[in-house]
Formats: structure tokens, sequence, C-alpha cells
């Protein structure tokens, strides 16, 4: 996420052994414990698959403009119109609940997330989700021309520890124990991200940027698509196992995926688009929550409540003419019926897109990330030798990612029961295999082995686990595998082609929050100017 090597890096894996999670293999049920086994609606996801749905009776209904899908890239257009003062609109989402991977959850103990947890401080460039954190009040003021963000809203002290060698440190890159040649790659690594985050193509544009529309289109940059992000790194001779499970971590926590399937320029991009532009010194924090992104997402819902119905599918869309014929099945009325849309924008996967307008959307390659989140709640915090408690918690004896602690922000986090947000990605397993396993694995089967991972690490939460919800995300995130980055700038020129348009982070290859809301700012302004409505544009 930045040049220097201080900032969501783990050594996942480093010398793990015993402390490796048999993630493939059998696991034993845990003893009966409280929990629910969640994920997104796989009987609506297959019904679209599988084209069950009746066709559309009753009259054909005339909408200005429609949004089909209601995660980040759909409520991001919908927020954009409404703050441009277009009104007519509808927004329709598959699920009871919008909001897409940046669902979260509660229980008596805590809000939690169920998928994305923060949002770094945004750069300079991304001038339209500051607008909109400013509108949240996120961002309260400026100072020397830059924002000043509300310090509740920004991850409180200590952010970040590592258990690394017995004990806990502060920070997620060992302090202790590094060799010669591990420092000099750990150095060599840093400055090499550091050219790249300052480097600036052709065009005049960055090199790397977020949102990455903003990037800059230097075929020398792009040429890094080419390759692995493993394989760059054998190229530049660095082999240090702490270096490279560093990497590791960097690419399953953004991607989900591991170095030697991640581009070169997706892997890099990690370190060097990153320039957070803060009041303060803040520019390298993040804004976090209870529940996660869950508070952008509701933010944005409840600015468009109006215009969301939810428990809807589209199952068809279709240019003719002008105009774009789209299908709706409703699955609380259990009818389908046909909406005429001036212009629509398909908020959705590239892959669920491909399937409701195959004459607009080719398949193209992509591929996706599943993942597991599980909420633990305990009666207590996990403690642990060395540095205290932190937001993220991480540890080189798992292939999990660690946890948050879902009650960091608050002054009930030093003691007392909380959530803590497990997450682990399956990385290891061929994306069909794993999402195999995400259907076949029982409750149980999933609690045992998080119950066991944690307690690995913190065996005085014995008798503390008290509940655990186990949450399954099928295609989390779209990979960014060789060769698929180098397409994302015709993706996203043809993605903002009207009549029928596309708003997602899979347009530009990476799931990350601020994609997915630039896609979908870019859709919204891209309709506006098709239907003749003004605006001053922000993307």
């Amino acid at each position: 996420m930045k040049a220097e090597i201080s900032r969501r890096g783990l050594l996942a894996a480093a010398g793990a052994g015993a402390g490796m999670l048999a993630v493939s293999g059998c696991t034993a049920d845990a003893a009966p414990m409280p929990g629910e086994l969640g994920g997104a609606d796989l009987r609506r996801g297959h019904q679209l698959r599988d084209g069950r749905f009746p066709e559309p009776t009753g009259p054909v209904e005339d909408v200005p403009l429609l949004i089909a899908g209601g995660g980040v890239a759909g409520l991001a257009t919908a927020w954009r119109l409404a703050d441009a003062g277009f009104r007519d609109f509808r927004l329709i989402e598959l699920e009871d609940q919008a909001g897409g991977n940046a669902r979260g959850g509660r229980n008596a103990v805590s809000a939690y997330p169920l998928g994305a947890h923060y949002l770094p401080i945004p750069n300079r460039e991304a001038r339209a989700l500051q607008h909109m954190l400013r509108q949240f009040g996120m961002i309260v003021g400026d100072r020397d021309g830059a924002p000043v963000y509300d310090p509740y809203q920004l991850c409180a002290d200590l952010e970040e520890r590592l258990f690394w060698r017995g004990e806990w440190q502060e920070g997620l890159y060992p302090a202790i124990g590094l060799s010669a040649a591990d420092r000099a790659e750990r150095e060599a690594f840093g400055a090499a991200m550091a050219n790249f985050g300052k480097a600036v193509g052709a065009d005049g544009k960055p090199a790397f940027a977020v949102p990455s529309a903003y990037s800059s289109r230097d075929p020398s940059f792009r040429a890094l698509d080419r390759m692995s992000f493993a394989a760059w790194l054998d190229a530049k001779g660095w082999h240090s196992p702490l270096l490279r499970a560093y990497v590791r971590y960097c690419c399953r926590d953004d991607y989900g995926t591991e170095p030697d399937q991640v581009s070169a320029w997706a892997g890099i991009h990690y370190f060097a688009a990153r320039r957070g532009w803060a009041a303060n010194g803040d520019g390298d924090r993040e804004l976090t929550w209870p529940e996660g992104n869950q508070r952008l997402v509701r933010l944005m819902a409840e600015r468009v409540a109006p215009h969301l119905a939810t428990g809807q599918s589209v199952f068809r869309a279709k240019v003719e003419g002008a105009k774009v014929l789209i299908d709706v099945f409703d699955h609380r009325a259990g009818l389908s019926r046909r909406i005429r849309a001036g212009t629509a924008v398909l908020a959705m996967p590239h892959f669920v897109a491909a399937r409701v307008a195959p004459e607009r959307v080719a398949r193209g390659g992509e591929s996706y990330a599943p993942w597991v989140v599980a909420n633990v709640t305990v009666s207590r915090p996990p403690g642990g030798k060395g540095a205290p408690l932190a937001w993220d918690n991480v540890s080189t004896a798992s292939e999990s990612l660690g946890y948050v602690v879902a009650t960091h922000q608050s002054s009930s986090a030093a003691a007392g029961p909380t959530v803590l947000t497990w997450y682990l990605p399956l990385s290891t397993m061929a994306p069909r295999d794993a999402r195999r396993l995400l259907l076949e694995r029982t409750l149980g089967s999933w609690q045992a082995l998080v119950r066991d991972d944690l307690l690995q690490l913190h065996p005085e939460l014995a008798g503390a686990i008290q509940r655990i919800d186990v949450w399954r995300w099928g295609h989390a995130m779209i990979r960014p595998v060789p060769g698929f980055m180098a397409g994302a700038p015709a993706r996203m020129d043809e993605a903002v082609r009207p009549p029928l348009m596309l708003a997602h982070s899979d347009v530009g290859g990476l799931s990350l929050f601020e994609e997915a809301h630039h896609a979908g700012v870019s859709a919204a302004e891209a309709a506006m100017r098709h239907l003749g409505h003004p605006f001053e544009t922000l993307a």
C-alpha cells in the first residue's frame, strides 16, 4: 500500500511449519458452539447462473436511469447522481441488504465487518471520494491546504502488531533476527518501491495511483503486467524468505492471491500507488469503524434510500435502439417485470454482467478469489507477551491473515468482551476447488479451524470463545493475474459507453473500495452527460 515496509506487511507462513492451517484437508467439527454459517445468497446467484426466471408480465415501465447492483460501485453511482441533483433513477440489488463485500453484522457485543474493514486516507487525485468523505463528516476541515480527518474515525493506537519469535512486536515486519542479507534486500525493495511511487510516465501521470484510472498508461510501466510479481522479484535477485513472506502477505491481503499469480504491475501498485493526502501527518493512516466499511456503504445507501429496492435480480439487459430493456425478478413477489431505461448501469461483477448482457459484455478470462471471514465473540480480549493488543494482529505462524478487533476504536477495547474478525483467503487452492470447499465444509468444521488457529496463538483464550460466526465469499475479489491489468485502460474507456454501461472494481481489475467508488462516479457522470443533465465533474 506504500513504499515503506511498515504498513500491512506480514511474514505469513515464514517458518510456520506446524502453524499452517489444514484448510483443504479434513477438519473435525468443533464442540457444539453458537454461531451461523452465512454468505452471499447462493440460491439467487445460482438462479441467475441457470436462467431459471419466469418471463416478464404486465406493462413495460419507463425509467430514465436504472442501476443494477447495490455494492460499492452501484451505491457510488447512485450517490453521485443524487449529489448532482439527478433524482429520477432506480437502484436494484439482488441481496436483501446493499453493500456488497463491504457489508457488516452486529451482535450484543459489537458491530463487526463481514468483509472490507478499513479505508486508507485517499490520494490527492481522489476528488470524488474526498467530496463524499466531507459529506459524511470524516473530513472535518482543512489545514495548510490539506484535508483534516476526524481523529475519532482514524485508526487508534496501537494500529498493528506482529507475533514473531514467541512475542508480539509493534509493526508488521520483524524487528529482530534479520540477517545482513535480509536487511539489504528489505532496504533494496523499499527503495525500489519508493522510486516507483515517485515515477511519472511519458503522459505526465504518476506511474501508479489510486484510483488506478489516474495511473500512467506509459507502456514502459504497463509492460510489468506481462510477468508475475514473484518472477519480477526473481529477476531482481531478491530471495530473502522474510521479504518473500512479506510480499506474499501483501498479495493475499489486497488480492486474495499468491505472488506467483499476481501481475508484477498489480504487486508494485500495492506499495507504490498510495500517497495519502491529509493534514497533521495523517496521510499514511486508515479510517476504520467497528463495522468496517459497512459504515461507508450504509451512509451512501441512506442518501439514496428512496431509490433503492433490494431482493430483486436483473437477469437480462439488452440495448434496443436508444433504450435499454431490462428484465427484473422480484424475489418477494415471485414475478418478473420489464423496465425500459434511457440508460442503465450494470454495477455487478464482470462474470455476472456477462450472463445478464452477453451482447454487451464478453467473458475475458477473469477469475475470483474465495475468502472466509469469521467473527469470533470472546468474553475477554487476547493478551500476549510484548506489545499490547492492536487493531490489526497478525502472526508469522499461521496461514490466516490474523484478526482485527471490532472494539478497538472504543474506550472499552482494553477490557471486557469483544469481537475478533478473522480473515483467510483460500489462495493456496484453485478458485474452483476453494468454492467447492466453501459449500461442502460444515459450520462446525470451520469453527474448529478458526478456534484452533486462535488458540494456538492465544492459549489464554481457552474458555473465552463464546461464539464463532462464519461468512463465506465465493467470489470475493477479482484476481489481477498477469496479463489482465494491461487491458484495464481499454476496459475503463469501454465501460462508460452509453446507453448500457458498466461500473465495478472488476473493470479496473483491483478489488479496492477506491476503485469501485471511482467506477461508480464515472458511470454516473457518463449517464448524466448522455441524458443531458448538467453537473461539475468530480471524476
